[in-house]
């Protein structure tokens, strides 16, 4: 399941593999090379600065900025504005570069297709519960191997061994503190999984049951209540999962506790669905 070593390859051959149009402007050869390697590095770690990107990759600023200006022309990363907080002093302010939805494809799995219209087929024939029981199906080869992982940490690490497993399988996961109260747009404290890479994605998008079982794992996994805040298959930029923190899930959660309230249905940390 380690899709994102696909999208290197192919990056690194003049985009064998890429969508019409995408790869016609790729070189082959080192500078093709390099490009990959930036370009996996803003889709496994969100925005970040040609500065940024320099240091990590221990090259000349001169030479990341060529290679941005080529992915900003073949539309695979877009510039942002960072944000500034409080007094800035003079000079323009830093910008962020972050992959676009066509650099995002290049990093997809081969068989989207195909998985779609399999899927397509179980639907037409035996119907969506079918799909259903194929997602949770998926889902449980999963929960089998990061279980372990995950059990093994400490309770205050176990979200971000799930994240680490999770990158190991090609998601490009990482956690960060979730607002706490009172802050502007913040729902509740705890802490954030952010799935910066989704291989099934457009697959996901025709049949959201592969997410809502994804999100039911993520809860029995870690034993709080769980919430999905943005999907890549609905067209957010990351898949971002809220987890409770335990104190405020009021105790040790067990899977099963977290998996159902007694009437059959799956419920949040704020009482509502699991979406």
């Amino acid at each position: 399941m380690k899709y994102v070593g696909l999208a290197d390859e192919a990056l690194s051959t003049g985009g064998a593999g890429l969508n019409a149009g995408q790869s016609q402007n790729l070189p082959r050869g080192s500078e093709s090379g390099t490009r990959g390697r930036i370009a996996r590095l803003i889709l496994e770690n969100g925005p970040v600065t040609a500065a940024g990107l320099s240091a990590r990759l221990g090259l000349t600023s001169a030479a990341v900025r060529r290679h941005l200006d080529n992915l900003l022309a073949d539309g695979m990363v877009e510039a942002r504005t960072a944000r500034t907080y409080g007094s800035r002093g003079r000079g323009r302010p830093a910008r962020l570069f972050a992959i676009t939805d066509a650099g995002r494809s290049a990093f997809e799995h081969a068989y989207d297709d195909l998985a779609s219209s399999a899927l397509r087929f179980l639907a037409e024939t035996a119907g969506p519960a079918a799909v259903e029981e194929f997602a949770r199906h998926q889902v449980a080869e999963l929960e089998r191997r990061y279980g372990p992982v995950v059990a093994a940490a400490a309770p205050g690490e176990r979200v971000q061994a799930l994240a680490d497993a999770l990158s190991t399988d090609g998601y490009a996961a990482s956690t960060v503190a979730a607002p706490t109260a009172g802050t502007a747009g913040s729902s509740s404290a705890g802490e954030q999984l952010c799935q910066h890479h989704c291989p099934v994605a457009h697959v996901a998008a025709e049949f959201p049951q592969l997410c809502e079982a994804e999100t039911e794992a993520f809860s029995r996994l870690l034993g709080v209540p769980v919430r999905r805040l943005a999907t890549i298959a609905h067209g957010d930029g990351i898949c971002t999962t809220h987890v409770t923190c335990r104190s405020l899930a009021g105790k040790q959660t067990t899977p099963d506790q977290v998996e159902s309230r007694g009437d059959g249905e799956d419920i949040s940390e704020s009482g509502g669905l699991f979406i």
